[in-house]
């Protein structure tokens, strides 16, 4: 008798960063684009899930849920709160990533020690022993009774005893160091992250704990893991910082209850990091005698205007093909920029290599800074420094016109609140009604804008 041939068992492919699945492997993934990501697992046999559990979930109506109002926690930092749009919301998943060293530790357990004033706390380590941490405390001045630490790496224990707490919040550091019992593989692996985040997202929403889980980055400077850890959360911060700098910044890439690209801007002490209100005082320490090329912009990040010093270096080619270096700002768009300057300013840079760094490390997503940047590039080319107490914003079209930006008005009243005398402007952004102490120069083509330069 011949043996049964033995049948084989199906199997899919799952995208490592987006999840999306495939039927066979290929080296670049059919839903988010990305190379080399598909893994193989295998695949659920038809008939053997068996009957899914009905959910105890009722429907509840919606005009009861909006006149309850939503409870936050306050971190103890406005500038987080900001960030967060207005505290932490009781049952909410936030993910925070950045740089090893950057202060992600630090500043949630000053969050987590402000938190348990009042009510309890759970902050949980894989990465470090509860001594460790007690060590940071005491440097830091921290103390609270209701704060509870727990050097753990299994997640169900951790969960379990934030429940035994009623916790009101629940700290994770890190994600990565986390594992699950309801799946196979060490921890810091796809299938961990992708479970644990997910296990946490259910805890939070059952028990209306909020959770705040710290994620590593990659060199690119991603939350490491699959992106679908970003689309299981809530809010996504990104702790950022330019290299040697003192100074940090809270970006808000993902916030389901408040603004998206609020930014948070704090200073690294000896005492913990300390909340910085007025961030104009890191942007524009300018030198103190006037510089060729060098001229401040008002951009426009989150719910509020920030004045940013911009540097451009205008240098006379030696050999090769000219440089177009742009820190801070799209290299395409300055390419575009430098164009348009030939075209309709009569300036040619083709000669010269071009360097423009944004001052601080901030980095400008707007097009508000294409007016300043041409009246730099000028200033630098004819080594003809402008005046300290001139300001400048727009955007630059292809045909030379200067376009008008959005909350125009409340960026000249942030330049008028910081001292500046004159700012130059599209014409569609004059105010109708003049500004104290601040003189207002309408400009409509990029011809113009160079005569204001005489």
């Amino acid at each position: 008798m011949t043996p049964m041939a033995t049948r084989s068992v199906p199997s899919i492919f799952i995208c490592d960063a987006c999840g999306g699945q495939a039927p066979k492997w290929q080296g670049q993934c059919p839903h988010c684009a990305a190379w080399n990501t598909l893994v193989e697992r295998l695949a659920p046999r038809p008939g053997t899930a068996g009957p899914r559990p009905r959910s105890a979930a009722l429907p509840r109506r919606l005009d009861r849920e909006l006149a309850g109002g939503v409870e936050r926690l306050h971190t103890g930092q406005s500038e987080l709160d900001r960030v967060l749009g207005g505290g932490i919301v009781q049952g909410s998943v936030s993910l925070l990533g950045g740089d090893p060293g950057i202060g992600k530790s630090t500043l949630l357990l000053q969050v987590a020690a402000h938190a348990a004033g009042d009510r309890g706390v759970l902050y949980a380590s894989g990465e470090e022993s509860v001594a460790q941490i007690g060590l940071r405390a005491r440097r830091l001045g921290l103390g609270a009774d209701r704060l509870h630490i727990i050097a753990e790496t299994d997640l169900q224990t951790v969960t379990a005893r934030a429940e035994e707490l009623e916790a009101a919040l629940l700290i994770i550091d890190s994600i990565q160091t986390m594992q699950s019992g309801s799946t196979t593989g060490s921890a810091g692996t796809v299938s961990q992250l992708r479970e644990s985040t997910a296990e946490l997202v259910r805890f939070a929403k059952t028990s209306g704990t909020a959770v705040i889980i710290v994620g590593h980055v990659t060199k690119e400077g991603a939350i490491a893991g699959p992106r679908l850890l970003e689309h299981l959360v809530d809010t996504v911060l990104y702790f950022e910082s330019e290299v040697s700098s003192r100074f940090r910044v809270v970006r808000a890439t993902k916030n389901r209850f408040g603004s998206v690209g609020e930014l948070g801007f704090f200073a690294m002490s000896d005492a913990g990091l300390k909340e910085v209100r007025n961030p104009a005082a890191i942007f524009l320490a300018r030198a103190p005698e006037p510089a060729a090329g060098s001229i401040v912009t008002v951009t426009h990040e989150g719910g509020r205007p920030l004045l940013i010093e911009l540097q451009a270096l205008v240098d006379r080619m030696v050999f090769g093909a000219p440089r177009r270096i742009a820190q801070g700002l799209d290299a395409n768009r300055l390419a575009m920029l430098l164009a348009v300057l030939h075209r309709h300013g009569g300036v040619s840079l083709q000669e010269h290599d071009v360097f423009v760094n944004v001052v601080g490390g901030m980095e400008i997503g707007e097009t508000a800074w294409d007016l300043p940047v041409i009246l730099a590039l000028v200033s630098s080319l004819r080594e003809r420094a402008l005046e300290r107490s001139v300001v400048a914003f727009g955007e630059i079209g292809l045909t030379g016109e200067v376009r008008p930006v959005a909350y125009g008005e409340e960026r000249l009243r942030e330049a008028q609140k910081q001292g500046f005398k004159r700012a130059i402007v599209p014409r569609d952004n004059v105010p109708r009604k003049p500004l104290a102490g601040l003189e207002v120069m309408p400009i409509a083509r990029v011809s113009e804008a160079l005569a204001a330069l005489a």
